[in-house]
């Protein structure tokens, strides 16, 4: 039985975090879906098309070079009725501190009631990336700053360009 992993978010942008989480899934399960979630109440940067082509165009030749089925989507209903859905018994989190992982413990008891057969695993950030977040990475550049060194190359740019005008 291959093992299905879900690796949830908002993914507005794809940061090295993100990146970081993904190197370290790809070796935990067979298939990687990243599951982009929409939510009607919050207005992102960069829309969901943007999202998922960015999240494809980082994370796939990651999975591929790990020998790792990788595949993105979105969901707009619970998380872990996402990962039902997909069929994955493995939900992938990234923590960066212990604030989140007070956080996403919290979450993973809720998500282990309603649905027992999807474990969550829990991966610490790698010390580089354990500071970045999307939102502090979004208003970096929103403000003419340099996020080089914060995301991959494609997203700087995609970056650079959604702020230019």
């Amino acid at each position: 039985m291959p093992r299905i992993a879900l690796y949830p978010g908002s993914f507005d942008p794809v940061t090295n975090g993100h990146l970081d989480v993904v190197r370290n899934a790809v070796g935990l399960c067979d298939r990687l879906i990243v599951a982009i979630g929409v939510h009607p109440g919050k207005k992102p940067l960069f829309s969901t098309e943007e999202r998922l082509e960015m999240v494809r165009a980082v994370f796939a030749p990651v999975a591929a070079k790990a020998g790792c089925e990788f595949d993105c989507t979105t969901y707009d209903n619970l998380t872990v009725t996402a990962a039902q859905k997909a069929g994955a018994t493995i939900m992938i989190r990234g923590l960066r501190d212990g604030t989140d992982l007070d956080y996403e413990m919290q979450i993973a008891g809720m998500n282990e009631t309603m649905a027992p057969e999807v474990h969550t695993v829990f991966l610490p950030a790698s010390v580089g990336v354990r500071p970045i977040t999307a939102t502090l990475v979004r208003q970096i550049a929103a403000m003419g700053g340099d996020v080089s060194a914060f995301v991959p190359p494609s997203v700087a740019a995609s970056l650079k360009t959604k702020f230019a005008s």
